[in-house]
């Protein structure tokens, strides 16, 4: 928690680059788990694997699994890898200076000559192809796709980003009907409902505010919703592309939109719900 806010506290206040603001945060993360295991002998061996923070070595908080589960150092350093990939393709392709298509495609090749370690202290480096290709199928959200072209293997991120080169005809698929999707629900929490009734959904740094085909506990549900949420906003499908409001899905079936300048105004919600009790909250 401490790190997390330093960086959301440094990413508005300074002008640092975003990478180096990660590496602080790392910094920060390594200094915390030394002196747990200072405290706790029993998470020595865990907390060891974080190492120092430098612009070229990238750990992750160990904080959440992020969807790719798993145990042992084996399963350990794959996990590692994905949520380091979900980082870079999501957010740092620019700062690396990778070569991104306009569908978000780098190729794996070029992500395996960065100068990066993972949380487990592994130099990306020293993986392979096929460690990606477990990355990616071990990551319940299927968050990857993958593609082999020309005898080349390509990755990206099916949506999240927030590296402003995307180019979103040619990433998702356009919602031409409210028919196919008659669910679509952003999860929040009920501390942020007074001001996203004030202002409406905003993207943020996101290029897309997310929304989900389904409700947390539908088993076809595998991404675009937090499962701690406890506040449901439906959207109003057929008014929103009746308004001129462009609605797209991603390969991993989530719902995204750029909205109006970045915002879902308040006028487009269907209805507002608590989470998992369901009880209606209503709203002007």
């Amino acid at each position: 928690m401490l790190a997390g806010g330093v960086l959301r506290y440094l990413r508005v206040s300074t002008s640092l680059p975003l990478l180096k603001l990660y590496a602080l945060m790392d910094s920060i993360n390594n200094h915390r788990n030394t002196h747990r295991s200072s405290l706790f002998s029993t998470s020595a061996g865990h907390s060891s694997r974080s190492g120092g923070g430098r612009d070229s070595t990238m750990k992750e908080n160990h904080g959440r699994s992020r969807g790719l589960g798993g145990s042992g150092s084996g399963q350990d350093r794959i996990d590692a890898l994905g949520r380091l990939l979900t980082r870079i393709l999501r957010h740092m392709a620019s700062q690396l200076n990778l070569s991104m298509r306009s569908d978000v495609y780098v190729k794996v090749q070029d992500l395996l000559r960065l100068n990066l370690k993972t949380f487990a202290n592994v130099p990306i480096s020293s993986h392979t192809v096929d460690d990606i290709k477990e990355a990616v199928r071990r990551d319940n959200k299927q968050r990857f796709g993958l593609l082999e072209e020309n005898g080349e293997l390509l990755i990206r991120a099916n949506q999240g980003h927030t590296v402003k080169l995307v180019e979103t005809e040619s990433l998702l698929k356009p919602i031409l009907s409210a028919e196919e999707f008659p669910v679509c629900v952003h999860g929040t929490y009920k501390k942020n409902l007074k001001s996203i009734l004030e202002s409406g959904l905003k993207r943020m740094q996101r290029l897309h505010v997310h929304f989900a085909c389904g409700l947390p506990t539908d088993g076809e549900v595998i991404s675009g919703m937090r499962r701690d949420i406890n506040i449901l906003i439906f959207l109003d499908v057929r008014k929103a592309l009746q308004g001129g409001m462009k609605l797209y899905i991603s390969e991993n079936k989530v719902i995204l939109t750029e909205g109006f300048d970045g915002v879902v105004p308040v006028e487009y919600f269907e209805k507002i719900e608590s989470w998992p009790d369901r009880k209606l909250i209503t709203f002007d």
